[in-house]
């Protein structure tokens, strides 16, 4: 069967620099399936060759080294342009003839990409569905949608129903980029095809978990929509929370989109809900100096840019563990990283009394920039009686495939929308589930009983009171930037 992915928005900035070349890569690897359209669809008048030329300017710019000109002359013919506005009922109709005329009767998959401002998402659902352009009698149709879903519970619960009145759960592919890295996916394989580890994924040998997702930059001029969002929205209520979800989350009976989501879900389910002095106790807040005199940042905002969570799942596998989730941006490096911080021994046996506690091993799993995973633990210092150190053992991603460009994470995403495979993207009701752990928290931050608003220097990693937090409950940062 052939298929159509339709990306609405399509002037803008995703269009360029992510979804095309990822879908160029594809086609040049020969994963794309054959017979595969893509139509671009915005306000902005071109031609097909025209959009066509711009495309390649900008490909060959992002691709970089692997472009390929002979490449991208088979690949250009499939790809069109048609003008249409989403608030206009006609250019839909237009849509769905001129989507008729290029698949010529033939039955066709459909990917409906929305890569809009957020607010016209809703629309642009009712149209697809005025329009029949939802209608799946002659091939599967599906719809992509970017993050953020909604700004708080309500407004997601809200998002879902309209989306609901169109398509089904089953065609809704919620997009997080995060969950298409490779990195993130072999979390699945380390767990579940290694009887290694999964044997102490539990209570009794991990003392906690802590992900953490730093960001060297700061917001620059994205002011207009930071100052509104704050880092729980921007980067708990998805990336981090999907981070846990997968490592936090129970086996499958297999490999199944419905059922990998089934135990994600369950993950949200356990998750303590804070209550009263829990909102000071296990939260951390800051915002680092400087962010007042960013361009259209209000004097007084107490937007944060930095927060930590500590947050427990009550069920069988990780009851009293806790996971620590932080995130900031202006910190020391671009980092995402899971670090699953195993007990210490029972007795230590090298030192003696008076030396300081040794940490347990760890297992560290690098999602960006440095793709990769490292096991920590104690080995005999040479020649120095039976004292111990901490060394690793490294594996990287890139070295493993033998010096080949590392999959983009657009690219295992647009294929698994196109073939229909769902593991990947978030369901509505985790969605909502998420927003129902991040809400309260936000709320308690804007109640007169929140906690203190740390300031902290840019070029760390965070404010020094967080440090102090973790170090009160005897635990430390895995304070690492990765070698790239």
């Amino acid at each position: 069967m052939s298929h159509t992915i339709v990306i609405f928005g399509a002037s803008g900035d995703l269009t360029s620099r992510k979804l095309v070349p990822a879908l160029f890569r594809l086609f040049s690897r020969g994963r794309l399936p054959e017979s595969t359209r893509i139509v671009g669809v915005s306000r902005s008048p071109y031609e097909h060759s025209e959009w066509r030329k711009s495309l390649r300017e900008t490909t060959e710019k992002f691709v970089g080294k692997s472009f390929s000109a002979e490449a991208w002359d088979s690949f250009a013919p499939n790809i069109y342009y048609q003008a249409g506005d989403i608030k206009d009922a006609d250019s839909f109709q237009s849509l769905a003839k001129f989507l008729d005329e290029i698949e010529e009767g033939k039955s066709t998959g459909r990917v409906y990409y929305l890569s809009t401002m957020p607010q016209l998402y809703e629309e642009a659902i009712q149209q697809l569905g005025a329009a029949g352009l939802a209608c799946d009698k002659t091939g599967p149709r599906r719809v992509i949608i970017e993050k953020p879903f909604g700004t708080d519970l309500k407004t997601a619960q809200r998002l879902n129903e309209s989306i609901h009145h169109v398509f089904r759960e089953d065609q809704i592919y919620r997009i997080d980029h995060y969950l298409g890295k490779e990195t993130v996916q072999n979390i699945f394989a380390l767990r579940f095809a290694n009887s290694i580890f999964e044997p102490l994924w539990n209570r009794n040998y991990i003392d906690h978990v802590q992900i953490t997702v730093a960001e060297e930059v700061v917001i620059g001029r994205r002011a207009g929509y930071y100052d509104n969002s704050g880092i729980l929205r921007d980067m708990f209520q998805n990336h981090i929370l999907q981070l846990m979800m997968i490592t936090a989350m129970e086996p499958p009976a297999k490999f199944d989109a419905a059922l990998v989501r089934d135990e994600k879900v369950k993950v949200l389910h356990s998750v303590r809900k804070m209550t009263g002095g829990d909102f000071a106790a296990q939260t951390v807040r800051g915002q680092y100096a400087g962010y007042l005199q960013e361009e259209g940042v209000p004097a007084n905002s107490q937007t944060e840019t930095f927060a930590a969570l500590k947050l427990y799942c009550d069920n069988w596998r990780w009851q009293g563990v806790p996971f620590f989730l932080r995130s900031g941006k202006g910190m020391s490096c671009r980092t995402t990283q899971i670090v699953i911080q195993f007990k210490n021994v029972p007795h230590q046996l090298f030192g003696g009394s008076k030396s300081k506690t040794k940490l347990g091993n760890r297992l560290v799993i690098q999602v960006q920039p440095a793709e990769g995973i490292q096991l920590h633990f104690e080995t005999k210092v040479a020649d120095a009686g039976m004292k111990t150190r901490t060394n690793h053992l490294d594996f990287n991603f890139q070295d493993s495939i033998g010096g080949e460009e590392m999959p983009d994470a657009y690219q295992r995403l647009l294929l698994d929308a196109v073939q229909g495979d769902a593991s990947l993207f978030a369901r509505g009701d985790e969605v909502e589930l998420a927003w129902s752990i991040i809400d309260p928290i936000i709320e308690a931050w804007r109640s007169p009983a929140a906690p203190p608003l740390h300031t902290y220097p840019t070029g760390l990693w965070g404010p020094e009171e967080c440090s102090q937090w973790l170090f009160d409950q005897k635990r430390e940062w895995f304070d690492v930037c990765p070698v790239i």
